[in-house]
């Protein structure tokens, strides 16, 4: 990935129904589970998702607190988030989680989008989140809806 390149996205085939995958991604106390950065320690009960404008809450594995704004939804097909601090913007990049049937189980594309992000601060750490990063949270959120 180029410095220009600002959109990372992988894609695979799950064998699961989409409203399994769905509710793995929906359910932020599941997303520890899965999340292939390593980066997700816990999220409190009670946010499950349930349309555009919901903001959950995730404590990362550094013991930050993050506030994820809904931006796209449609139950058991699409969600989009954006993270910021507490009380704060969100600063410009995206999580998108697409699922779609296909015959075998479920076509997941997983998008981490940073084209309108521009704190400096934050460049170095975009530009690690490539596909590979993204197949990891794809294989390991197989894992889990694949077992059931």
């Amino acid at each position: 990935m180029t410095d220009d390149t600002r959109i990372s996205t992988a894609s695979r085939l799950i064998s699961a129904a989409p409203e399994e995958i769905f509710e793995l991604i929906a359910d932020p106390t599941r997303q520890p589970e899965w999340d292939g950065n390593d980066n997700l320690a816990e999220a409190a009960p009670g946010q499950r998702v349930t349309g555009v404008g919901d903001v959950f809450a995730m404590t990362l594995t550094n013991g930050q607190v993050r506030e994820n704004h809904v931006v796209e939804f449609e139950e058991g097909r699409l969600i989009a988030w954006r993270p910021a601090e507490p009380s704060a913007a969100p600063v410009g990049h995206l999580w998108r989680w697409a699922i779609t049937p296909e015959e075998g189980g479920s076509r997941v594309v997983h998008t981490y989008d940073w084209t309108d992000l521009h704190d400096p601060n934050r460049l170095p750490r975009a530009r690690e989140t490539t596909p590979d990063r993204l197949r990891a949270s794809l294989d390991r959120l197989a894992e889990r809806a694949e077992r059931g």
